[in-house]
């Protein structure tokens, strides 16, 4: 593994050097959520800088806001890998590195002459990282993806919105940063097996969005093989264990409870003043309320609607109740549980002075985290990257009026 200094701070992943070529959310957020835990990530650009997260919102007419915090701690080349010079630099650079990101069409690296075999003999150990739509193969593999794509193909947007209603997606790309999750954790796994071997090999990780969506929905192909159902929506409320829905308080505050065990629905029974729930025999265990649900449901849904939040708050509270208020950003960042965890972190940036953004996950003892910086301009470490490569200030001005950085 590399052994330089990272960009990031020390952490579980210091000394593993990722090139990022990716572009938009979905494999970047892999590599930046390795950054957190000390990788250091160089991120390569076009030269031009038109990375369509640059205009995704929050964007203002100066800042691309959405770029500085999902680019965090990474430094920033600018490489036209189409051009023979760029693609020789690439290779350059790949012998240094351990892991190679990218999320092109499949096949689009190999008709630039960057074919798994060619990243190989450059780096015999070198880790590729390849986060698509559907995969390396299959019908779909030269699909363009996008997460709302993700979402409804997967099955998940089928089980989103009320059960009289279209299906729906969340205003989020959830589909891009949950396949990101996994392939922060493929790539842990393939640096956790080269350390662990005397004598480690390339790997190539074939990452497939859907399916990332897919695994997520663990008991949903058992559920319709042996039981002939396929899961509908259902708005909020959980059909497979019960209580578990939103309730609205009388002075109009959402909440969410859950109260599936036998044990936590006794004691939300008696936060209700409602002993006769706990002694129902439709509710005796899940499987009756959940066959129950609508007679339950409505009795906790009026009681709910006849009390103001202190009130409910309260008795929940007292009777260990597991429920919240249904936050918006705004409640997160002044909550005192967030703010004595520090759950949102302050980013240094050049321009804005900081930023605010999520905070590194998770927490490891022995390793203080610190984010030392937003995503960078495009290029901006340029002259650091190439002199590891030995090439000077004359060099980097060629390959520019050259169109290569």
């Amino acid at each position: 593994m590399n052994t330089s200094s990272n960009h990031s701070s020390a952490g579980p992943l210091r000394g593993v050097r990722i090139l990022d070529l990716a572009t938009v959310l979905a494999a970047p957020f892999s590599s930046t959520l390795c950054a957190d835990l000390g990788a250091e990530v160089i991120k390569i650009e076009l030269p031009d800088g038109n990375d369509s997260l640059r205009g995704l919102a929050p964007v203002t007419p100066k800042h691309a806001l959405f770029w500085k915090v999902t680019n965090r701690g990474k430094k920033a080349i600018s490489l036209d890998i189409r051009k023979p010079e760029g693609k020789a630099l690439l290779l350059k650079l790949l012998a240094q590195s351990d892991v190679l990101v990218e999320n092109f069409r499949s096949g689009t690296l190999a008709r630039w002459g960057l074919d798994f075999e060619t990243l190989q003999r450059a780096n015999p150990k070198i880790i590729v990282l390849r986060l698509t739509g559907f995969g390396q193969t299959g019908p779909y593999a030269a699909r363009p993806g996008f997460a709302r794509i993700f979402e409804a193909m997967s099955g998940f947007a089928h089980l989103t919105g009320e059960a009289d209603g279209p299906p729906q997606h969340m205003n989020y790309p959830l589909g891009d940063v949950v396949s990101g999750v996994f392939g922060a954790f493929a790539i842990a796994a393939a640096i956790a097996e080269q350390r662990g071997s005397d004598t480690p090999e390339a790997r190539e990780i074939d990452l497939s969005a859907t399916e990332a969506m897919l695994r997520l929905l663990d008991p949903l192909p058992v559920e319709y093989e042996h039981q002939g159902i396929t899961r509908e929506r259902a708005g909020s409320r959980a059909t497979y264990t019960a209580p578990s829905n939103m309730y609205r308080s009388a002075d109009g505050v959402w909440m969410t409870l859950v109260g599936s065990s036998d044990a936590i629905f006794k004691r939300l029974a008696q936060a209700m003043d409602m002993p006769g729930l706990a002694s129902d025999p439709r509710f005796a265990n899940n499987p009756l309320r959940v066959q129950h649900l609508e007679a339950l449901d409505g009795t906790i849904a009026d009681w709910f609607a006849a009390r103001d939040f202190d009130t409910i708050s309260a008795a929940l509270t007292q009777c260990e109740v597991p429920f919240s208020k249904v936050y918006s950003i705004k409640d997160v960042m002044e909550d005192p549980h967030f703010q004595a965890r520090k759950a949102i972190i302050r980013i240094p940036d050049t321009e804005l002075g900081s930023v605010p953004a999520p905070c590194v996950v998770p927490r490891f003892s022995g390793h203080e985290v610190n984010i030392e910086a937003t995503g960078p301009h495009t290029g901006q470490h340029n002259g650091d990257v190439y002199a590891r490569l030995g090439l000077a200030a004359a060099d980097l001005d060629r390959l520019k009026a050259d169109g290569v950085i």
